[in-house]
């Protein structure tokens, strides 16, 4: 079949046939030199199999739904909005938290809380987003996530290949995420689904190593020929994207849990979270620069007690765990530990004894990287139904979280020539949570 190509370029008159009979007596893709410059930078081996102490990291806890600030990080014991559980001393004197919580309390020297946020949007999907995009939603301005954000900035140069966001969620996974907005896809989040190893990362039983280096040395040819002509940010996230996979199925094991010993499966637990932690930990010491694990679902508009009786007992070993060891491995220093919702609980209680969505009053953990230890910032009053003291928003927590990392927050990405900031020009970060 003739095909009449508008553009009548010699690149469509060129018959697939006569293409491949030209590759006749070519040697391999290296032997060729043909992979140069920047763009295939990630071909080289990397410098080293862990990432420099020096480089920072971020792993982020997501309380899907809504944690309760009241029953985690700002107890109000005693009073009508309290509820039934006490607070409990921590390692850092004069600094309480909920009884739920008594191994994070033995680490609370680590960690730091910011208990004076006001975001002021008590919807799940709007609250989601600017607690990870650190702006509001706005249908003229797509931006990246926060993990986006930080795979790009802290993107090592001498990469190891893998990928830099990850999110590890109890279910679906596989693919990538629609999250990195004008980044590109390579900066968008892979999904690990219930902590499963990325899907199809391994090579088909029917094609040997052999013939899979032969046909990626092909496409490597003719990838190069139309790059050389028709380069473009898409062409290049195609590019890359395969080269990824390639490393990826490479260092599959990086994600496979069995690797790990059995002490420190039974140290973390035998439940989702537990194995989702040990799997964080696993991923940030192999270098993945930003890791996210979701647990869910704190949307407790009924019997908010007893279900924060049993979701705060299967978070706080393991979280308690993995910040020991973070530290244990000299980790703690280079990575920023964010523990967030979209909102808190209501300080009433209703009907049902649960607690409603509250966004005016509450709390969230940070620690590691460059964040003071031991700190405790912002006061809410003595029902919480207000902040009365050191009163921050979204905006300052991104703010922040780049700041902590070593990054300018004001700086910009320069997207096709256009400056688009990092963070919300408007906001600025927490000066005094930072170390």
């Amino acid at each position: 079949m003739r095909c009449a190509y508008a553009c009548g370029s010699n690149d469509h008159r060129l018959a697939r046939r006569d293409f491949l009979g030209g590759l006749g007596g070519l040697g391999t893709l290296a032997g060729l030199g043909l992979v140069t410059g920047d763009l295939f930078a990630f071909l080289r081996p990397a410098a080293a199999k862990q990432m420099a102490a020096e480089q920072k990291r971020v792993l982020v806890i997501n309380m899907h739904g809504g944690l309760s600030q009241l029953e985690s990080w700002d107890p109000k014991p005693g009073t009508p909005t309290g509820g039934p559980f006490r607070s409990i001393p921590t390692s850092v004197p004069g600094t309480h938290i909920s009884e739920l919580l008594p191994k994070t309390a033995g680490v609370m020297h680590h960690l730091s809380l910011i208990r004076g946020l006001n975001t002021s949007e008590d919807d799940h999907g709007k609250g989601a987003y600017l607690m990870l995009h650190g702006r509001r939603q706005s249908p003229a301005n797509d931006i990246p996530e926060i993990g986006a954000v930080m795979a790009r900035t802290l993107e090592s140069s001498d990469g190891n290949g893998l990928p830099g966001h990850i999110k590890i969620t109890a279910g679906g996974g596989g693919g990538r995420g629609n999250d990195a907005a004008y980044l590109g896809p390579r900066y968008a989040s892979i999904s690990l689904g219930n902590g499963n190893p990325p899907q199809y990362a391994t090579r088909p039983d029917d094609l040997s190593a052999e013939q899979d280096a032969r046909r990626q040395n092909l496409r490597r040819l003719a990838n190069e020929r139309f790059l050389s002509r028709r380069r473009t940010a898409m062409t290049d996230a195609y590019t890359y994207t395969f080269e990824q996979a390639l490393r990826l199925m490479e260092q599959r094991s990086v994600f496979d849990l069995s690797k790990e010993p059995e002490q420190d499966h039974a140290r973390y637990g035998a439940h989702d979270f537990g194995r989702h932690c040990l799997l964080a930990r696993r991923l940030l010491e192999n270098g993945i620069t930003f890791v996210q694990v979701s647990h869910s679902n704190y949307d407790t508009h009924n019997e908010n007690f007893q279900f924060h009786l049993e979701q705060m007992g299967e978070f706080d070993g393991p979280f308690a765990t993995l910040i020991q060891d973070l530290v244990d491995r000299g980790l703690f220093d280079s990575t920023l530990v964010i523990v967030l919702s979209e909102f808190g609980r209501t300080p009433g209680i209703n009907q049902l004894y649960g607690r409603d969505h509250w966004s005016k009053a509450w709390s969230v953990c940070v620690g590691g990287a460059g964040v003071q230890r031991g700190a405790v910032l912002g006061k809410t009053n003595e029902h919480g139904t207000e902040v009365i003291e050191g009163q921050v928003d979204h905006g300052n927590l991104f703010h922040t979280y780049l700041s902590a990392v070593g990054l300018d927050s004001t700086e910009s990405f320069d997207i096709g020539g256009r400056p688009v900031p990092l963070a919300d020009p408007a906001s600025k970060p927490i000066r005094e949570i930072l170390a």
